[in-house]
């Protein structure tokens, strides 16, 4: 049944990516580890290389600008196009409620304090959650979940929000257990959207807009 075949998906989707997020980012011994899931610790900070903020916003931006650009050149009438949109639909919520739990929670970021506890501070204090991870997770989950029964190469994009959950922290922007709840949400907010029948998107912007450039020329 379809709905069952979801749930599996789903579940194995949450699976992977939990485990993952948990090796990588607990990799470094966690000395004086705290936070709500006794895991948070801040790491040596490194700018460099591949962790280097340059490069994360080059992921960002690619994983972003590429979803709607993708979604608008194949507009809502193919199966692709439609993922996309669904992906698009994420994002947007993704980042509402992204920005709902940081004036919620005001967690102090590790570059602001050393004590994985500081929560509740008022402005300035925006840890928790990770915008850039919910919004790279939410980007990729509904393509997984519609595509990887059939291409289990699909599974690769689970790569770009456990590289960018690595890096937010450790360039001390984030706790670990910030991007780890990232991850976890916005898996949640993507299956809702790779589930919904209609897009959101598709449905409150101009048809011209979203029936596809490739179908216009």
């Amino acid at each position: 049944m379809p709905g069952v075949r979801m749930i599996r998906r789903l579940d194995s989707a949450r699976r992977a990516r939990a485990a993952m997020g948990v090796l990588a980012l607990l990799a470094a011994p966690a000395f004086g580890a705290g936070g709500p899931l006794g895991i948070d610790h801040r790491l040596a900070e490194d700018d460099r290389g591949i962790w280097a903020r340059r490069d994360q916003q080059i992921v960002l931006g690619g994983v972003v600008l590429g979803t709607l650009a993708g979604a608008v050149w194949e507009g809502d009438g193919t199966r692709l196009g439609h993922t996309l949109w669904q992906s698009v639909d994420a994002m947007a919520i993704g980042a509402l409620t992204t920005e709902g739990l940081k004036l919620a929670f005001s967690r102090a970021r590790p570059a602001q304090t050393d004590d994985p506890n500081v929560w509740f501070q008022g402005r300035g204090h925006k840890s928790f959650p990770s915008g850039e991870v919910m919004a790279v997770t939410t980007a990729v989950t509904p393509l997984v979940l519609e595509y990887a029964a059939e291409h289990p190469a699909v599974w690769a994009l689970e790569l770009l929000p456990l590289y960018d959950a690595a890096a937010r922290v450790k360039v001390r922007a984030h706790w670990q257990s910030d991007v780890l709840a990232s991850m976890l949400i916005g898996t949640a907010i993507g299956a809702y959207a790779h589930g919904r029948s209609t897009s959101l998107s598709v449905a409150l912007l101009p048809r011209g807009l979203t029936v596809g450039w490739r179908t216009s020329f």
